[in-house]
């Protein structure tokens, strides 16, 4: 991955490679500023009138996981990677939490024999999203914010719209763009791949070529709308023939019966994307930075046309108009959202009564949930040093979340302070065996 570097006053520079920031901490010309992600200060420079290559943040908004990736651009539409991120969402979870503090509030005010109703009295401002919904666009923005500050950001790229509805609606349209484009077909594809899990639908068989199925056979008169089309392995497709599914899955009536209901189903992930796409995106406008934006079949059509295996963060490289990109083969870093702790204070019940208490500080020997730490066990079964992010308790025994999973019982002695909590956990992760960074920590650490 590439560092983020500063100038000796705080102004972004262009990121540089691991092996110069380890030099250049080594000779003392530069100190650490930040720990994940990485950046580096300047002790002797500062940027007065440096020349800067274009760079350019790319966004694949998505309603669990949110791709981003820091370009360089090259000339002739080509891109440069210089950092891959995923950020995980936690959408779900303010919703069942706003769900639950609501059935306990109606259940203490239950007991209020006068009290007036008020579901009258609240208005909506316009372009009011849910919380779980605002939380998306607020969570992306303020990583485009971060981001902007350690690297001279020219340009931002977001994937606006994820599906083409007009064409999946009606594949027969005419039009030289739709029958004879580069992107013919690409739409339905992608959309039917989120449908259905990327997995076939007769067999669930995963990580394997998969081909569009008719529900109804277009033999016997089955249409090409989306709500007919599914996606089957090639054994599958070809037993299938031109059966209709219900004489194909005669012996498996529970497939059947998912089967027909999954095909009528709408995309709720979808409808979450949809639902925050231009919020985000009239937000972004709000940074004055150029705004590209693309469809989710031209991004999928790229990396399929350039080989570039499917993740969220790659996707992102690929948004917009891509000749090449270069230097995809980096850690992705895994950014999730967690939130910086809860108000509150007591453990409820399914009845909404208190059956629990929990401590009243945040802080412990100096530890609070969500810190980055080092901590350096000697002795027994948990001897070694692990790196992650800690969880306090009120004893002094803290767990440590780290990429090999979870260390419980690790003594407050044992744990060093790397980075204070965010309101975030980070985790690299290889884009594909052998791809590993070899620093993302100062040695020191």
């Amino acid at each position: 991955m590439a560092v983020f570097v500063l100038d000796k006053t705080g102004k972004a520079l262009m990121p540089c490679t691991e092996k110069r920031a380890r030099l250049l901490l080594v000779r003392g010309r530069a100190r650490v500023h930040r720990v994940v992600p990485f950046v580096i200060r300047l002790k002797d420079r500062q940027a007065v009138s440096s020349q800067f290559q274009p760079v350019k943040i790319k966004l694949d908004p998505g309603s669990r996981i949110t791709g981003i990736a820091v370009v360089r651009e090259t000339g002739n539409n080509g891109v440069a990677v210089l950092n891959l991120f995923e950020l995980v969402h936690r959408g779900r979870r303010i919703s069942e939490a706003l769900t639950a503090r609501r059935a306990m509030r109606r259940r203490r005010r239950g007991n209020l024999r006068y009290r007036a109703p008020r579901f009258l009295n609240r208005s909506k401002p316009q372009g009011w999203l849910a919380p779980s919904l605002q939380h998306r666009v607020d969570t992306v923005m303020s990583w485009v914010a971060r981001l902007r500050k350690w690297v001279p950001v020219t340009s931002v790229a977001q994937e606006l719209v994820r599906f083409d509805m007009q064409q999946m609606e009606n594949p027969e349209i005419s039009g030289a763009e739709y029958q004879q484009g580069t992107l013919a077909g690409y739409e339905v594809r992608e959309y039917l791949l989120e449908k259905w899990g990327r997995k076939c639908a007769y067999c669930g068989v995963e990580h394997t070529p998969l081909n569009l199925d008719h529900i109804h056979p277009k033999a016997k008169g089955g249409s090409n709308r989306v709500s007919n089309l599914t996606l089957a392995c090639v054994p599958c497709n070809t037993r299938k023939g031109a059966q209709p599914v219900e004489a194909f899955l005669a012996k498996q009536p529970d497939r059947l019966k998912r089967i027909q209901a999954q095909a009528k189903r709408p995309l709720k992930d979808a409808a979450a994307v949809n639902s925050t796409r231009w919020a985000l995106f009239n937000s972004l406008k709000t940074t004055g930075l150029p705004a590209e934006v693309a469809s989710g079949g031209q991004t999928k059509w790229n990396r399929s046309r350039l080989g570039i295996p499917k993740t969220h963060a790659l996707d992102a490289a690929c948004v917009g108009q891509v000749e090449s990109v270069t230097n995809w083969q980096k850690p992705t870093l895994t950014i999730k959202a967690t939130g910086r702790g809860s108000y509150q204070r007591t453990r409820l019940d399914a009845f909404g009564f208190p059956r629990g208490y929990l401590m009243r500080q945040k802080s412990i020997r100096g530890f609070q949930t969500g810190d980055q730490v080092k901590a350096i066990v000697p002795l027994g079964k948990k001897a070694g040093i692990h790196t992650g992010r800690v969880a306090v308790r009120k004893r002094g025994v803290f767990n440590v979340q780290t990429g090999n999973g979870l260390i419980k019982d690790i003594s407050y002695r044992h744990c060093r302070l790397i980075q204070r909590a965010d309101g975030y956990g980070y985790n690299l992760v290889p884009t594909s065996p052998g791809t590993t960074s070899r620093f993302h920590l100062h040695p020191r650490l």
